[in-house]
């Protein structure tokens, strides 16, 4: 085992000494030492519920035949950071949060290791981490949160209180029906209800066979995530006495059918960030025209949260994950999962509860998937687009360019009513260098959709949306305007062309005047000079790369 370089030997007295210090008996002493690295936090709603979570995970640990260490690793509520300075350390979090996990497991000599995790960066922080150290792994997302209630009527984070800023401000709701909105939207533990990102990951990590299948949609609240918990605790120890590591499961097939079930599910569009970075840590390149590749392959077969009309909940009763891979089937590479079952096998034994959830290939809600990559020269690199989220009227738009050099500023427009129809805002020095760290706008997006222009306004950025994003928003554009990228070249009343089905994303400007443009152009100061942030901001990756560091 592993953990014998820290426990067998005469040398090794001093270090058994400090372990018998935890209160571990010299029996326990002889049994793999299994990490369980825990984000529970009382700031976030998707992992307030942890704590139960852990003491399943130790049940089954214990039952398998192991010995059980908690380790805490910190978590950001992308909800709560956002509109502020907070937003700038969500992105750059995923890349401690793996550092986290690689150092606690290689400075301890942990046998295997189980992450308990749920929102956004922490899930592939911690799948980065495990592709890593590639110490045998698994994978317990916390779930879904269940829907609120306002009266009869279904609530959600999204609609019910971001959208609900912009209708506020249009006088369409009044001061106590926003109070009431507010304290029903989210009623309890769990990630947020749609097929936002960090429910988005939870179907990538299971559909990568890193977590058992039905963990990603069973609810937080539910004895169904109580028992995938303990029979994760269990599975871990199997993983460890066969030595099955992450990157023999996480292979370049694992990661093209999370990419198709990200597609055929219509999840965010922060997933073409995280899947790249995943892979980079395990040895595999994922480009964003394999993502775009997959998707035109790849039908969208639900209609979720935030485009559609369907909870996480629903798509759990409907048979989850392998419901969608029953669909998926023929489109699918044999893999092998956590689980010790093969991938394919999942898929023909799943059972599909609603055909109207989760529709056949053939009956699907788009002939495409979910995301779609435009390229144009703004966006000489790409930029990403949740397609599925956005009208038919708005498809293929032109628009005059309204600049705006921060959320901030850009957010005081939207809502002070200068943004009019036929606008396209442009938002630039957000990206992962200039922001520093991508800051995520659902706020801007969704006060748009809030004050119904969500069929006559485009917004273009170098940074990110949150996966509670519809309409014609585009994201990731690269090279960003930190590093000189052509969005950074940008002047109001530039006409913007956006033709989704033909990938183009066009600024109607000659090469010969952006040319002159970019000889006066000058890189502003960085927002923020001191600390990790302006560390992380100097070796951070493009966004067509994922957003990782740099070695």
């Amino acid at each position: 085992m592993r953990s014998d370089q820290i426990k067998k030997g005469v040398e090794r007295a001093p270090n058994r000494a400090l372990l018998f210090a935890t209160g571990i008996t010299r029996e326990e002493l002889k049994k793999p030492l299994i990490g369980v690295a825990t984000s529970f936090t009382d700031l976030i709603p998707g992992h307030i519920g942890m704590r139960d979570l852990e003491r399943f995970i130790e049940k089954g640990v214990h039952a398998g035949g192991g010995f059980s260490f908690l380790f805490g690793i910190p978590g950001i509520c992308d909800g709560i950071a956002m509109g502020h300075r907070g937003m700038h350390y969500s992105l750059p979090s995923r890349e401690l949060i793996a550092d986290m996990v690689e150092t606690v497991a290689m400075a301890n000599s942990l046998d295997g290791l189980v992450l308990l995790t749920n929102c956004d960066k922490i899930t592939p922080g911690m799948l980065m981490a495990a592709a890593r150290v590639d110490v045998p792994t698994i994978v317990v997302t916390a779930g879904p949160m269940i829907s609120g209630r306002l009266g009869t009527e279904r609530q959600n984070l999204v609609s019910g209180t971001f959208e609900a800023v912009g209708r506020y401000r249009r006088g369409d709701i009044n001061d106590a029906e926003l109070c009431a909105l507010e304290e029903c939207a989210c009623p309890g533990p769990g990630a947020c209800q749609g097929l936002y990102t960090a429910n988005t990951m939870a179907c990538v990590t299971e559909t990568l066979g890193m977590s058992l299948p039905g963990c990603a949609t069973a609810l937080a609240v539910s004895s169904k995530k109580r028992r995938i918990a303990y029979d994760s605790g269990m599975t871990i120890v199997e993983l460890v006495k066969k030595d099955i590591t992450p990157r023999k499961i996480m292979t370049k097939a694992a990661f093209d059918n999370a990419i198709r079930v990200d597609m055929a599910l219509g999840g965010s569009t922060n997933t073409c960030l995280h899947i790249p970075a995943i892979a980079h840590e395990a040895g595999i390149t994922i480009t964003l025209d394999t993502i775009d590749r997959l998707s035109k392959d790849t039908p969208h077969i639900t209609d979720l949260l935030p485009a559609g009309k369907y909870y996480m909940e629903d798509l759990d009763m409907a048979g989850g994950i392998p419901a969608v891979l029953n669909r998926l089937q023929k489109k699918l590479q044999d893999n092998p999962t956590v689980s010790g079952v093969k991938i394919k096998k999942i898929a023909k034994d799943a059972k599909v509860f609603s055909d109207e959830i989760i529709r056949s290939m053939d009956k699907a809600y788009h002939e495409e998937g979910g995301i779609a990559v435009l390229k144009g020269n703004i966006a000489p690199d790409g930029s990403v687009i949740k397609q599925t989220a956005v009208s038919a009227k708005m498809m293929k738009f032109t628009g005059k360019a309204k600049c705006f050099d921060s959320e901030e500023d850009a957010m005081k427009a939207i809502l002070g009513g200068k943004i009019v129809s036929g606008d396209v805002v442009v938002i630039r020095y957000e990206g992962p260098k200039g922001g520093p760290g991508m800051r995520e706008m659902l706020s801007p997006t969704a006060a748009i959709v809030g004050m119904g222009l969500a069929d006559s306004v485009a917004l273009i950025t170098d940074g990110r949306f949150s996966g509670g994003t519809q309409g014609p928003c585009i994201g990731h554009i690269s090279p960003e305007a930190m590093e000189g990228g052509p969005i950074g070249l940008v002047r109001d009343g530039d006409r913007i062309t956006i033709d989704i089905p033909a990938r183009k994303l066009q600024l109607e400007v000659s090469a010969a005047e952006l040319k002159k443009r970019a000889k006066t152009w000058k890189a502003p100061e960085p927002k923020i000079k001191t600390g990790w942030l302006a560390r992380y901001s100097k070796n951070v990756t493009s966004a067509s790369t994922g957003g990782v560091m740099k070695s």
